[in-house]
């Protein structure tokens, strides 16, 4: 199994606009060969000292995989090709850490 962290930096006053795209394809994302998770996530303002500011302009990608051929096939996948277009405006940086468990 692998782990996918996807920060998603958007560009001022798109998040709402970007989440509504990507949520449209959670569902064929969750439905792909070797997808055992995939969900978004958002800083949350908690009072805890050690939290850095909260980033409005950045959406977290949780991902979890059964293999590195099945995140492979996920990049590739037309839904993905499709998706990539309509938000590309609303995207400033992408930054992907691929992890393995211990």
């Amino acid at each position: 199994m692998i782990h996918v962290i996807a920060t998603i930096d958007l560009n001022p006053g798109t998040r709402d606009a970007f989440v509504g795209e990507i949520k449209n394809i959670v569902p064929l994302v969750k439905a792909e060969n070797g997808c055992l998770e995939y969900g978004l996530a958002v800083d949350l303002a908690s009072g805890v000292d050690d939290q850095p500011p909260v980033r409005e302009n950045t959406v977290i990608v949780i991902e979890k995989w059964s293999d590195l051929n099945a995140l492979n096939a996920h990049r590739n996948a037309q839904h993905m090709i499709d998706f990539r277009p309509k938000v590309k405006a609303y995207v400033k940086a992408i930054q992907l850490q691929i992890l393995a468990p211990c």
